[in-house]
């Protein structure tokens, strides 16, 4: 019996010194920023090791905050690429201290995680060929559709109300470009996902003129930087900074940056074009899942 008790207050105290993110950074002098790999613009691949997009230049911003709060010379940011399936897990056990993708701030997550206050506002869609003949979520019924372990957007397609009815068979991809490939190869009929990681990939395709994203938009969400649970002084000085950010325009600057103008070295547009949501997330920063926003 006593042994149990100290292995729980081992665990339990262990727990509380992981939450300490800060401490752990000014120890270290490191930081570990999860990112994605084919999350459209807000963040995604180069090769190489190499990550960039809307919320990895945000991160690095808020990062080299941080680095100032602590005083430290010199920070090491390393990147961990994470998949929708693995992200929460990573960021809970410490592998991963700021995750800087496409994550949705709900309800159900911030059980498990917390997140800093809303930096975009997407839009799920569906992303089709565009010689498919499908252009609503009728033209489904009997087709493939393919989304991403790890995410609810398919579960969000089956609750929608034009949904009722709709038969279809689920496929799913590893990652967002394992997901676009299984539509690109006619494995699957439809991509469901954000509107801006159906854009970005579109736009890295071979001929991206053979897509295109069409029907009803299936629900609005709040996409924002996640953290550990429980640790408020890592959580206000990110928020602190975002919300600078906002203030500033710094954020606008971004935004323009990475979802209106072309992105080297490509120079397609690997982003959509801004939406009343997003930019009322700017203005209304808080803490909590933005449900107001899909009233609009």
């Amino acid at each position: 019996m006593k042994k149990t008790l100290l292995v729980l207050a081992v665990a339990a105290a262990a727990g509380v010194a992981h939450a300490d993110t800060l401490k752990k950074i000014k120890d270290s002098g490191s930081v570990t920023m999860g990112v994605r790999e084919s999350s459209g613009a807000l963040s995604y691949t180069l090769g190489d090791g190499k990550y960039v997009g809307y919320h990895v230049e945000i991160c690095q911003k808020v990062l080299a905050d941080v680095q100032k709060q602590l005083g430290l010379a010199k920070l090491d940011v390393k990147y961990q690429p994470v998949t929708s399936q693995n992200r929460i897990p990573l960021v809970q056990n410490g592998t991963v201290d700021i995750e800087c993708g496409s994550t949705t701030n709900n309800a159900t997550r911030q059980k498990d995680v917390a997140f800093a206050v809303t930096t975009f506002v997407e839009e799920v869609r569906i992303a089709v060929k565009a010689n498919a003949g499908i252009n609503n979520i009728a033209q489904l019924n009997g087709k493939t559709v393919a989304t991403t372990t790890g995410t609810t957007s398919v579960q969000t397609l089956r609750k929608h109300e034009r949904a009722t009815g709709v038969d279809f068979k689920e496929v799913f991809g590893k990652d967002h470009a394992d997901s676009f490939l299984l539509l690109e190869s006619g494995r699957a009929d439809a991509f469901v996902m954000d509107g801006a990681i159906l854009a970005g990939n579109i736009a890295k395709a071979k001929n991206p003129a053979e897509f295109k994203i069409v029907g009803e938009v299936l629900s609005v969400e709040p996409i924002a930087i996640m953290m550990r649970k429980d640790d408020p002084a890592f959580k206000k000085a990110v928020d602190d900074s975002i919300k600078a950010m906002m203030k500033s325009g710094e954020i606008a600057k971004l935004w323009t940056k990475w979802f209106e103008q072309p992105i080297p070295p490509s120079n397609t547009k690997v982003g959509m074009a801004a939406n009343d949501n997003t930019k009322a997330a700017w203005s209304n920063p808080n803490d909590k899942p933005m449900e107001e926003y899909a009233k609009k």
